[in-house]
């Protein structure tokens, strides 16, 4: 596909993400992606048969842009502390982001049994895993964090953050929510507690 074609392509998914993270996966038609888009039905059918394949593309490309944030500062000699802090602020501010926020659109679309067989979901959560694990452990061993369960305290992490983005979709979350959840993660990591 030509120059031409990728940016169509980039725009319909731009416009189909919005409309996920407004209505959800199930409730998004190819029509509205039309609308949206501003492109006739050939003209998206053109690119993407489905909103199937419109979402798991989005998917593949938020997989795919997600760099591995710690290694290359930790490949630096970056501090741990300081690595942890930039990440958690960043959750912070996410975790009360619910505009755009694809969470009840990434629960619909994985829940399908076609989608469990291929789970990109999952491959994504391993890449997540491994990437905290990996931060975890060098903070652990420069002694900036204390000595804990890389497991656990990853669970915590990873299943917190996606709970309030998800309850943030369907209520009002209150802002000292998120802060709370960052306040006991540095309590339970930092060695001397202090942010």
């Amino acid at each position: 596909m030509g120059k031409k074609g990728d940016l169509t392509k980039r725009h319909i998914k731009e416009q189909a993400m919005t409309l996920f993270a407004e209505k959800g996966f199930k409730d998004v038609t190819m029509k509205d992606v039309c609308e949206a888009a501003g492109l006739s039905r050939g003209g998206l059918y053109l690119h993407y048969g489905s909103t199937g394949q419109i979402f798991a593309d989005i998917i593949d490309d938020l997989m795919n842009a997600q760099k591995d944030e710690f290694s290359e500062k930790i490949g630096q000699g970056a501090s741990a502390k300081e690595i942890l802090l930039q990440v958690l602020e960043r959750y912070k501010n996410e975790m009360m982001d619910t505009k755009g926020a694809l969470s009840v659109a990434i629960y619909e679309f994985f829940s399908a049994d076609d989608a469990k067989r291929d789970n990109a979901l999952l491959r994504q959560y391993l890449k997540s895993r491994s990437m905290w694990k990996q931060l975890l452990e060098y903070g652990i061993d420069r002694k900036e964090f204390n000595d804990v369960d890389v497991d656990a305290v990853f669970d915590l992490i990873v299943f917190s953050y996606q709970g309030v983005r998800m309850y943030g979709t369907l209520m009002a979350i209150d802002e000292q929510t998120p802060e709370r959840i960052i306040s006991l993660i540095k309590t339970i990591l930092l060695t001397n507690a202090e942010v």
